[in-house]
């Protein structure tokens, strides 16, 4: 079941669901909106390699905001940090994003239980579309769960994006692969 703003902003004082900054104003009946940070990534090689560390090269956002191309792959990231303690979050782009050709993520909608971090964004545009830093970019969704919770995504020795930051971080697939 996915939660409603009453019972969001409930597990927000109970401090299970943790936005910052919050405001009330972008809670939806069933979502919160989440707007796009300040800085982009790409990728420095034109061809990546999943079993390399693939370097990004980071701008920031202009007042003028930037205009982003099709056939580019950019990260970005969202201005508030989240954490999530006892649902599992996931992260849609807004209806409006998507009538203007804007993709906010490839495959990695769903967030774990136990993430506490910003959201990486993996944003591709079917047509050229200026972006600006804080504009609405997506919303977060949660969801019950049934069972108890085994291990927390910030409690795994193997979690790959747990180190707060608020600049997009590049794929880490290069650590899943067991060297020689």
């Amino acid at each position: 079941m996915i939660l409603t703003d009453s019972k969001i902003l409930d597990e927000m004082k109970k401090g299970t669901i943790v936005i910052d900054p919050f405001d009330r104003a972008c809670l939806g009946s069933n979502s919160y909106d989440v707007h796009l940070g300040k800085y982009l990534a790409t990728y420095r090689k034109e061809i990546l390699d999943a079993r390399e560390h693939n370097e990004v090269d980071y701008t920031t956002i202009p007042e003028e905001g930037v205009v982003l191309i099709p056939h580019h792959f950019y990260l970005g990231v969202t201005e508030e940090y989240t954490e999530t303690h006892c649902h599992v979050p996931f992260l849609e782009g807004k209806s409006s994003i998507g009538r203007l050709g804007i993709d906010i993520h490839a495959t990695a909608g769903k967030g774990d239980i136990g993430f506490c971090n910003t959201w990486t964004l993996e944003i591709s545009v079917k047509l050229p579309v200026r972006v600006y830093a804080g504009m609405p970019i997506g919303q977060l969704i949660y969801f019950e769960v049934s069972g108890a919770i085994g291990t927390p995504y910030n409690t795994k020795s193997s979690a790959k994006y747990s180190d707060r930051t608020d600049m997009p971080v590049e794929s880490m697939m290069w650590k899943n692969f067991r060297r020689p």
